[in-house]
This record gives structure tokens, C-alpha cells and sequence, in this order.
């Protein structure tokens, strides 16, 4: 993921550019006195940011996480859902 800085004054001149260049998957900084204040960022990368966080904060999604990583999940077979039936 490309990352681009630039300053208040050129964001606003190319704005259209920031925005393309976003959409593609890049993350555009926008900084003031040499302090990126803002950041322009897809949708869907701000979608899956969003997600992600609400992944991590959720505790039954922490302990099957944990159970994962422990090797105390047990994964069967598409096959598995019709034997219920």
C-alpha cells in the first residue's frame, strides 16, 4: 500500500488526484506545519479497519481466536452441514 504525504495546500489544489489515488488503495497523508493531521483512505480499507476493530473487541471472537491459536479448534468439512439434515 503506497503511502503519500502532502501538505494542506497541495491536497486542496489536487484533491481529485488524492481522491483516485485513495480509491486504489492508497493511504494519502495530509499534514500541516510537517504533522500529518488527516488521512484519505478507501471505503472498503476504512470498512475492513472498522471491522477488524470490531472483531478485536469482541470477547467470544478473542476466545475462539485464542482456541485457534492454542489448536483447540476443530475445523470439519462442508460435507459435515449436510449430515444434519
Amino acid at each position: 500500500m503506497a503511502r503519500s504525504t502532502y501538505s494542506v495546500t497541495q491536497a486542496q489544489s489536487q484533491l481529485p488526484q488524492l481522491l483516485r489515488q485513495a480509491e486504489r488503495g492508497a493511504v494519502v497523508g495530509i499534514a500541516r506545519r510537517d504533522e500529518t493531521v488527516a488521512y484519505l483512505l478507501s471505503r472498503e480499507y476504512l470498512e475492513a479497519i472498522v471491522e477488524t476493530m470490531e472483531i478485536l473487541a469482541n470477547p467470544a471472537a478473542q476466545k475462539a481466536i485464542a482456541d485457534h491459536r492454542a489448536g483447540r479448534t476443530q475445523f470439519l468439512p462442508l460435507s459435515a452441514l449436510d449430515a444434519d439434515e
